[in-house]
């Protein structure tokens, strides 16, 4: 077993064809079948009644393209920059907690499609495999993601590690200081690994594929914080740690403190109201993310996209980048983003549906799917540079304002 995971990323795997798989649909419905159903529903749920959840997909469905025609559609490009960092694509995978039980060494192995296709990857503080594990695999567009906890110490270590790693960019999550209710994962008995109860056993039984991947790595908790925090040696103590160490006191203060402490290009992540985007303008961040935790934590909120255009406008010349998530499952709902004020996306589901299914092979399909219905769907559009997409190519009236 030493032998194997010694050597398992110096070899080729096989890479499967997977070119009739044309849409993240197409992913999310082999990834629930592959994945262990407490995994495949913790990324696939939304808190309470998931209204919001559900609101992030359908409100970009209500949004409509002009199509232009005798256009020279020649010379297309999607690249653009993120934070200064040249992009094959304003797209970027979002944090996602426990990415490595989608499927085993989950982040590494995105962290390599990302860097293969041109686009960042932005590792969880509550991921599987940690920051020194995905670093070795990671490219120039490594970001992490920190979220704030009591013991201060730990968040100043983690901070120290994501420098010593190469991270070039750090996303400050800000929207949750206290957990949503999401009661899919309560009905599960979510857990990392899954606790060996017989609903468990009966449904990874089911799961082959999954088994002997997991089998195959020593990855399968907190890489971050086990052995890392203190207090926090094994699995008995980890649920009872992070349940007393988000930290509900998070202010404007702790962003200030995190900058100073970090140095580098800092994003906020969690922005909803205009009135917390300029303040987030004030703070010095680069950048700040719309986005409702991807519809988990306060159901009822409005949807990214659709609180996206009046925090752009409340920014704009300020000298910070706009940018959203959640709902994101197409290229054209990249370009609708984008004209409607996003410099960029992040992508959480659509990666992880990707992910589950076939692996690094999986996110590299989605990656390749994003890509060419953006550039397809920007040229009927009428553009063919990505920096020049604004509010002029979709129909008035079926868009936020």
């Amino acid at each position: 077993m030493l032998a194997l995971q010694a050597s398992k990323y110096d070899e080729e795997p096989a890479v499967p064809d997977l070119s009739r798989i044309t849409t993240i649909e197409d992913l999310r419905v082999i990834a629930k079948r592959r994945v262990p159903r407490m995994f495949y529903d913790y990324a696939d749920s939304g808190s309470y009644t998931e209204g919001t959840y559900r609101a992030n997909e359908s409100d970009f469905r209500k949004i409509q393209l002009r199509q232009r025609v005798a256009v020279d559609m020649e010379g297309r490009s999607t690249r653009t920059t993120l934070v200064g960092q040249d992009v094959a694509m304003p797209v970027a995978l979002a944090p996602t907690g426990l990415t490595g039980m989608q499927h085993a060494d989950g982040e590494i192995l995105a962290a390599r499609a990302a860097r293969a296709f041109g686009v960042p990857f932005t590792l969880s503080t509550m991921s599987i495999c940690s920051i020194e594990d995905v670093a070795q695999h990671a490219g120039p567009g490594f970001w992490f993601q920190l979220y704030v906890m009591r013991d201060r110490d730990f968040i100043e270590r983690l901070i120290d590690r994501a420098k010593a790693a190469g991270v070039t960019a750090l996303q400050l999550t800000l929207d949750l200081q206290i957990l949503g209710q999401r009661h899919k994962d309560i009905k599960n008995g979510l857990s990392t690994p899954p606790k060996p109860t017989l609903a468990n056993l009966l449904n990874l039984a089911t799961k082959p594929t999954w088994c002997w991947h997991m089998l195959g790595t020593k990855r399968r908790s907190f890489g971050n914080i086990v052995g890392h925090a203190r207090g926090v040696g094994d699995l008995s103590s980890l649920s009872s740690w992070t349940a007393e160490q988000f930290d509900p006191r998070l202010n404007w203060g702790d962003v200030e403190w995190i900058k100073k402490r970090w140095g580098g290009k800092l994003i906020l992540k969690g922005i909803m109201d205009a009135d917390d985007a300029r303040l987030a303008a004030d703070s010095g961040a680069d950048a700040l993310i719309v986005s409702n935790h991807g519809g988990r934590q306060l159901d009822g909120a409005p949807s990214s996209i659709s609180a996206l255009p009046a925090i752009a406008e409340a920014v704009a010349g300020r000298g910070i980048e706009v940018w959203m998530d959640g709902g994101v499952r197409s290229g054209q709902d990249v370009l609708k983003a984008r004209a409607l004020g996003a410099r960029g996306v992040l992508i959480g589901r659509a990666f992880l549906y990707a992910l589950g299914a076939f692996g690094e092979a999986g996110v590299a399909r989605a990656l390749q799917i994003i890509h060419k219905e953006l550039d397809i769907t920007m040229a009927f559009c009428g553009r063919t540079q990505i920096d020049t997409v604004d509010r002029s190519i979709l129909l008035p009236g079926t868009y936020p304002r």
